[in-house]
């Protein structure tokens, strides 16, 4: 089969997140089973505008606007019926391919609905006019394609939308996790107790609701640590506001995240929602429970893994981080695993079965219950 994917960024983009990494991992996955893909995606300063790597066309067009015209120019380049799926990948933003690439079969691929993130990264009449006229209508277009997502969560969020042909694929994991030392025991855990936050340092990740947390753990917690790993517009506002305990890692390799989930005693999560949260699956992988905000995508994960889910807000994690850390760093740790996830090629051969069929059929998901927040 020849696929394409129009996804706003890849992994060469700088801004690349849990999207992109799904992306890369799906697509490799449908090229090694013999399938002609193709990823559309927007222009990165010091990448060729086309190249192909892992046996995946990359081809780069436009910026973080003007992405979405160059996909539907280059879609025109083709003779009719050259593909035979069109993958469009919503971020926030859709491509719109149901309404120029009607001669083959159109699917999309939703992570995740913005909704509430729209207040966190518009000023306040572009949120409004995002989260109550444009998404809506922007969803629309899709009542009468095939569409897929990651959680529960984002499946009703999109049945709020009016969306009705909804799939749920589980994430993707590679396992075991890339430690330094796959054959050993692991590193051990910090003397310290330690908290890891792990993400884009955005808004809608809301990093300082950690930092605020943070402060009230250490009221009661003095020699508590927290690490925090990722890159994004708010670091140096963090790092100006950030006490005492706190270490920014910035970008790390995926063995060195692991490396650090090993020895941090619990991950804090604080997003405003997810699609589905994988940072508490790698953690988890690491022997790691999360506790984290009671939002869309992280209740599915944590439940899947299990973990601790409290309400959203920093009074009431620095609350349950002080009830749970003292034990945690004393030696008993909960017992989590990574649930809720497939193999990446499990993954997409799921992910292309639904797609190309003609009816919807939900993937049953069997996990544990989250442990009460």
């Amino acid at each position: 089969m020849r696929i394409i994917v129009f996804n706003w960024r890849d992994m060469a983009h700088p801004r690349a997140g849990g999207a992109e990494v799904y992306t890369r991992n799906v697509t490799q996955a449908w090229a090694e089973a013999g399938h002609e893909v193709t990823l559309f995606c927007a222009s990165v300063a010091d990448a060729p505008a086309e190249e192909i790597l892992e046996g995946i066309r990359i081809v780069r067009r436009g910026g973080r606007h003007s992405v979405y015209t160059q996909a539907r120019r280059y879609y025109a380049t083709r003779p009719a019926g050259y593909y035979d799926l069109v993958v469009d990948e919503v971020n926030t933003r859709p491509f719109g391919c149901p309404r120029w690439a009607g001669d083959t079969r159109v699917a999309a691929l939703v992570h995740q609905v913005a909704r509430e993130v729209w207040h966190h990264e518009a000023p306040l009449p572009v949120a409004l006019l995002g989260r109550y006229l444009l998404e809506p209508r922007w969803l629309n277009a899709y009542r009468h394609v095939p569409v897929m997502t990651v959680s529960e969560s984002s499946a009703t969020s999109l049945a709020a939308y009016g969306l009705q042909d909804v799939t749920v694929v589980p994430e993707g994991f590679t396992d075991p996790p890339p430690l330094a030392d796959p054959g050993g025991s692991g590193p051990a855990r910090e003397s310290r107790p330690t908290l890891i936050w792990v993400g884009r340092l955005a808004r809608n990740k809301r990093p300082l609701d950690a930092l605020e947390a943070f402060e009230r753990v250490r009221e009661e917690l003095p020699d508590v640590q927290l690490w925090v790993l990722g890159a994004g517009p708010l670091e140096q506002a963090l790092r100006d506001v950030a006490p005492e305990g706190v270490t920014f890692f910035g970008r790390v390799s995926e063995t060195e995240k692991y490396r650090l989930f090993s020895r941090a005693h619990a991950l804090i999560a604080t997003s405003v929602r997810e699609g589905w949260g994988l940072t508490v699956t790698e953690a988890a992988s690491a022997g790691t429970p999360a506790i984290a905000y009671d939002v869309p995508g992280l209740r599915d994960s944590v439940a899947a893994s299990g973990g601790y889910l409290v309400r959203p807000s920093p009074s009431a994690l620095a609350r349950r981080v002080t009830e749970l850390l003292p034990t945690f760093a004393g030696g008993l740790m909960p017992e989590v695993r990574p649930g809720g996830v497939l193999p990446w090629r499990d993954v997409a051969s799921l992910l292309l079965e639904g797609m190309l069929a003609d009816a919807t059929a939900r993937i049953p998901a069997s996990a544990p219950t989250p442990r009460p927040g």
